[in-house]
C-alpha cells in the first residue's frame, strides 16, 4: 500500500491529480521540466523535483529521470496522466519493476492495445463490433490488391502502432494503394517503431463515440456510458459531450457490456476508452486508450463517480463497490477545450497569460492550471483550461456552456474561445450528431 504519488505530467491534469491525492489524504510528488518551475500547479504539490530541461524528451519523456525523482522522493506509485508516457508499455514495465505501482494498467495489457492489430484481434474474440478491414500483414505489392478490393475502397491503411490521428492514409481507389502502403510503412516505422500496417474500410461520415470502462483488480468492471468527441479538427477533440445524441440506447448497452467482457479477456485493470466510429446505425471499434481520456470529466459530470480516484484507488488494491446496474447517469454534460492558439490560423500562441478569469455558476466546471501572470511556455501542448458544463438536458447543457464561454477572459495570448462561442450557435451542433468532419468542412466555408 503505497502513501505517496508521483505525478508524471504537467498542467491540469497534474493539478487534477493532485488533487485527487488531497481527498485521499496521500501526499504528491510533482516532477516538472525547468520551462515548468514556476507553474503554480507545482507550488501546490507536497514535494517537487526538476527533472529535466523544457524539451519533453529531456524531462516529460524522460523515464530513467522519472523513476530516480520517485526513488528520491519515496513515492510508492507513479501517475502518468495522459500523453506523455501514459501508454508506453516500457514505461509500466520498468515501474513495476522497480517495484512501484502504475496507477494504469499492467504493461502486458498498455502493449497489447498498443498494437492496433493485436487490439482488433483480441476485440474480435471479445465480440466487440470492428470496422471490416483485413488484421494480416500488409505489404506494397500485388498481394495487398485483392485484399483492399474485398474490403470495398474507399479503404484507409493505418499503422499497427500509430493512435491519435497519426499514422494513417485514405485510399480512394486502386492506384493509390501500393503507394499508400509504401508510404505509411516507412512513416510508421520512423514514426512508431513498428513498420506494420493494417487495412479497413473507410467510413465517409461517422461520428466518434467512445464508451468509458473501469476495471478493478479483483476480475469485476462495469461501463460508465459513452461519449461523443465527434467535433474534432486534424483528428483532435476540439467538444465532447456525454452521453451520445441519438445513439440507440439497447445498442450502446450491448456494445458496452462486450467492452467490459473485453477487459477481462485482456486482463485489464484501471480506467480505460474503447473508441468507436458510428455510422448507419452501427458501432465499429478503431482502437482502445488504456490511460485516462481528457474529456473523462463529462462522465465525471454524468455519473458522480472521481474517475482519477478510482484509478489511485484500484491502483490500491480497492475492489470497485458498484454493479453495473448501480451506475446512474444523470443530465447532460458538454466540456470545451479551451488551447492557447490563434482561433483562425490555428498556430499556437504562447506567452504571459495578463489576465485570466474563469466563470462560475451552477452546473459549471473549470480544469485549468492557468492563473493571471502565467506563462504558456511553447514547448507542450495548447491546451491550458477544460470548460465542462452540466444540465438536466442537452439544451440546458449548451446555454450554461454560452453563458461559461461568455464570462471566460484569457488576455496576453489567442486562445481558441472565438470558435467555441460560434460552435455553440452551430444548427447542426446544436441539433445534435455531427460528423467528425464536420468542423472541418465548416471552416473551408468560412474560408
Amino acid at each position: 500500500m503505497f502513501d505517496t504519488i508521483l505525478i508524471a505530467n504537467r498542467g491540469e491534469i497534474a493539478l487534477r491529480i493532485q488533487r485527487a491525492c488531497r481527498r485521499l489524504g496521500l501526499r504528491s510528488v510533482q516532477v516538472h521540466s525547468e520551462a515548468d518551475r514556476d507553474a503554480p500547479y507545482v507550488r501546490l504539490a507536497d514535494a517537487a523535483i526538476c527533472i529535466g530541461p523544457a524539451p519533453s524528451a529531456q524531462s516529460y519523456l524522460d523515464m530513467g529521470a522519472i523513476l530516480l525523482a520517485a526513488e528520491a522522493s519515496g513515492a510508492g506509485a507513479i501517475h502518468p496522466g495522459y500523453g506523455f508516457l501514459s501508454e508506453n508499455a516500457e514505461f509500466a514495465r520498468r515501474v513495476e519493476e522497480e517495484g512501484l505501482v502504475f496507477i494504469g494498467p499492467p504493461s502486458g495489457a498498455i502493449a497489447r492495445m498498443g498494437d492496433k492489430i493485436s487490439a482488433k484481434r483480441a476485440m474480435i474474440e471479445a465480440g466487440v463490433p470492428c470496422v471490416p478491414g483485413y488484421e494480416g500483414e500488409l505489404r506494397a505489392d500485388a498481394s495487398s490488391l485483392p485484399i483492399a478490393r474485398k474490403v470495398g475502397f474507399p479503404v484507409i491503411v493505418k499503422a499497427a502502432g500509430g493512435g491519435g490521428g497519426r499514422g494513417m492514409r485514405i485510399v480512394r481507389a486502386e492506384a493509390g494503394l501500393l503507394d499508400a502502403i509504401a508510404t505509411t510503412r516507412e512513416e510508421a516505422g520512423r514514426a512508431f517503431g513498428n513498420p506494420a500496417v493494417y487495412l479497413e474500410r473507410f467510413l465517409q461520415t461517422p461520428r466518434h463515440i467512445e464508451i468509458q470502462v473501469l476495471c478493478d483488480g479483483h476480475g469485476h468492471g462495469v461501463w460508465l456510458g459513452e461519449r461523443d468527441c465527434s467535433m474534432q479538427r486534424r483528428h483532435q477533440k476540439i467538444i465532447e459531450e456525454a452521453p451520445a445524441p441519438g445513439v440507440p440506447r439497447e445498442l450502446l448497452d450491448r456494445v458496452g457490456a462486450r467492452c467490459v467482457e473485453a477487459c477481462r479477456h485482456i486482463g485489464y485493470r484501471g480506467a480505460g476508452t474503447f473508441e468507436f466510429l458510428y455510422e448507419d446505425g452501427e458501432l465499429f471499434f478503431i482502437e482502445m486508450n488504456t490511460r485516462l481520456q481528457v474529456e473523462h470529466t463529462v462522465t465525471e459530470m454524468t455519473t458522480g463517480l472521481d474517475i482519477v480516484e478510482w484509478q489511485i484507488r484500484i491502483a490500491r488494491g480497492e475492489p470497485f463497490p458498484l454493479a453495473q446496474h448501480e451506475i446512474r447517469r444523470d443530465g447532460h454534460a458538454i466540456e470545451c477545450r479551451v488551447n492557447a492558439e490563434d482561433p483562425e490560423s490555428f498556430r499556437p500562441s504562447a506567452g504571459k497569460v495578463t489576465r485570466w478569469h474563469a466563470p462560475g455558476g451552477p452546473g459549471v466546471r473549470v480544469d485549468s492550471h492557468v492563473v493571471s501572470g502565467y506563462v504558456v511556455p511553447p514547448h507542450y501542448d495548447s491546451m491550458i483550461a477544460k470548460l465542462i458544463t452540466h444540465g438536466a438536458n442537452r439544451a440546458e447543457a449548451l446555454a450554461r456552456m454560452r453563458g461559461a464561454l461568455a464570462e471566460c477572459v484569457a488576455e496576453g495570448i489567442r486562445t481558441n474561445i472565438p470558435l467555441h462561442r460560434a460552435l455553440m450557435d452551430d444548427p447542426d451542433f446544436m441539433a445534435g450528431g455531427v460528423s467528425i468532419h464536420h468542423l472541418e468542412n465548416r471552416l473551408r466555408m468560412d474560408h
